[in-house]
């Protein structure tokens, strides 16, 4: 797929689900990708903490990728740069803010001298090609938040990127309904637009709110104060910054990626009113009543500093009397990690305040009414959904159709949308899957060691070794192992029953399997070994499974004399 006189858009990531947004436009033979973020793992891939999207598609077009433009410096949207940016071998594009995130992890992964990094002014521009960029910026949940406006010949884009409405937004300067509407007036064909909250009838809410609810809920705390809070968020930082002040409290910070962020927005000109930071042994001996922490760990992270203050394994000590504020929504999924915190929080008589309980968070993500104000404002021919589960996007598209916007294009991680010339849709489906950071190797998600590691996760394994004489006897007892297993008080009577299986399976090999079966795989008959080692496989698989239910992954291990 090479594009033509037309202009194209193909999500890689981030439709059909919330994280890892990968997003292409192509036009005149040229393609451009805005964003490259990752996920967080979940419990379909063990021994995973990081998800990648699969750029095979762009991979083979490399040659007419003409650069990344990053919109602003959340994991979801810049957290694959370190993995995958080097591959591409096109330079990268970004505000200041955002530009200093990446080149620190590029610096973590050895990568700056790799990877072209080019800082754009906020409210810049850039030309690729045939497409011309320029930054927007919008409110959202971290510093320098953009939207995007791509002109092509064939018509100019508005991707939003991740974006709120907010009267107070305490960090940065939005761009005015008045700007908005001025672009509208211009005409734009296609809205590429956030679907996170559409379910939301309300708007998600001011900054500002959120400070003075903040403020009302510490003031009255006798003991020590712990809000955790997403550290990317900056405006919400600075929040932190006046409740201390506001609250007569010391500031101390405890989480190495809150001490990374504060340390980028400082050099870019952000949270120069924060308060001068204590350290932990200073705030430890400081009054109860005049200490403020802030943490990270609000999504149940096992080794933020949150978890670690819970479990008593931090210089950060709560008792009886102190109070934890969750300054955070729960991302779906992470309800258990977080509810596993809270109960250790409550057994040790700790107070907890969350959303719930008081105004003291707001999302950085549209609600309806936003959205409707935004399609006023732009009033775009075409809208596309994208950052959303399928759920999200439908339901985007079915609210933009009422709002009065002529057509909409339900798309998922794959689906190739024409956006112009003619009629907006889907023409073809390409490749996009997932890859895994398993330990150090990048792998496919639905490869071959996922897939083994998800039955051993599931159903055990049992590992037994045979020694064969030159007529293909026994020499000696099988050996039998299980993990994972559950034969905890049967283990020996399991594994005295299992050898004997093995050996009759030895001895009449042919009962398990045909002798001489194709092997389609290897394109050759098998031999007598294959058919010992076979029906050895299938014998344990039977015991295990005439003993558990269960049916574990069998390793044979023969050893021909």
């Amino acid at each position: 797929m090479k594009p033509g006189k037309e202009l194209l858009f193909l999500a890689l990531g981030g439709s059909g689900e919330i994280g890892m947004n990968a997003n292409l436009y192509g036009c005149d033979g040229k393609w451009v990708m805005v964003d490259l973020g990752m996920t967080f793992s979940d419990p379909a891939y063990p021994g995973v903490e990081l998800v990648f999207p699969d750029l095979e598609f762009i991979e083979e077009r490399a040659d007419d990728l003409l650069g990344i433009v990053l919109t602003h410096g959340h994991e979801d949207h810049i957290g694959a740069l370190p993995y995958l940016a080097a591959d591409l071998n096109v330079p990268l594009f970004a505000t200041p803010f955002t530009a200093d995130l990446i080149r620190r992890k590029l610096e973590e992964q050895g990568l700056v001298k790799d990877v072209q990094l080019n800082v754009i002014e906020n409210e810049g521009s850039l030309q690729l090609g045939p497409f011309g960029f320029r930054y927007l910026p919008l409110a959202h949940s971290i510093a320098e938040g953009n939207a995007l406006l791509i002109d092509t010949p064939y018509g100019r884009i508005f991707h939003t990127g991740d974006w709120k409405l907010d009267d107070e937004p305490i960090v940065g300067v939005p761009s005015t309904p008045e700007t908005l509407t001025a672009l509208g007036d211009e005409g734009v064909l296609a809205l590429v637009c956030d679907s996170t909250n559409v379910f939301n009838p309300e708007s998600s809410g001011s900054e500002g709110a959120v400070r003075d609810e903040l403020i009302k809920a510490v003031k009255p705390l006798k003991g020590r104060a712990l809000i955790t809070t997403f550290a990317s968020n900056v405006a919400r930082l600075h929040t932190l910054g006046e409740v201390a002040k506001a609250t007569n409290r010391s500031l101390c910070v405890a989480g190495r990626s809150l001490d990374r962020i504060i340390a980028v927005a400082k050099a870019n000109g952000y949270l120069k009113d924060l308060p001068e930071l204590v350290d932990f042994d200073t705030a430890m001996g400081l009054p109860r009543r005049e200490v403020l922490v802030i943490a990270t760990g609000g999504q149940g992270e096992p080794r933020a500093a949150l978890a670690r203050v819970a479990d008593g394994n931090h210089q950060i000590k709560l008792e009886a009397g102190d109070t934890v504020l969750f300054s955070s929504k729960v991302i779906p999924g992470n309800e258990i990690a977080i509810g596993r915190i809270q109960n250790k929080l409550a057994e040790d008589g700790i107070k907890m305040v969350t959303d719930r309980q008081a105004d003291i968070h707001v999302s950085g993500h549209p609600g309806r009414p936003e959205l409707a104000e935004m399609y006023r404002w732009i009033r775009p021919q075409v809208l596309v959904p994208v950052h959303g589960e399928m759920r999200h996007m439908s339901e985007q598209a079915r609210f933009g159709l009422e709002q009065g916007i002529p057509a909409a294009v339900v798309q998922k991680n794959g689906d190739l949308v024409r956006l112009a010339p003619g009629k907006p849709g889907v023409i073809s489906r390409e490749r996009a899957g997932r890859l895994v950071l398993d330990g150090d190797v990048i792998l496919p998600a639905d490869g071959m060691t996922m897939a083994e590691r998800r039955k051993l996760a599931v159903n055990g394994q049992v590992s037994v070794a045979v020694a064969l004489s030159a007529r293909g006897g026994l020499i000696g007892d099988p050996v039998v192992r299980c993990l994972g297993l559950p034969v905890e008080d049967d283990l020996d009577a399991f594994i005295a029953e299992t050898i004997e299986d093995v050996r009759e399976a030895i001895s009449k090999p042919g009962k398990s399997k045909p002798r001489g079966r194709r092997d389609r795989s290897e394109g050759r008959s098998e031999g007598k070994g294959d058919d010992v080692q076979e029906a050895i496989r299938l014998a344990v698989r039977r015991a295990a499974t005439r003993w558990t239910g269960k049916k574990p992954v069998v390793t044979v291990l023969m050893i021909a004399g």
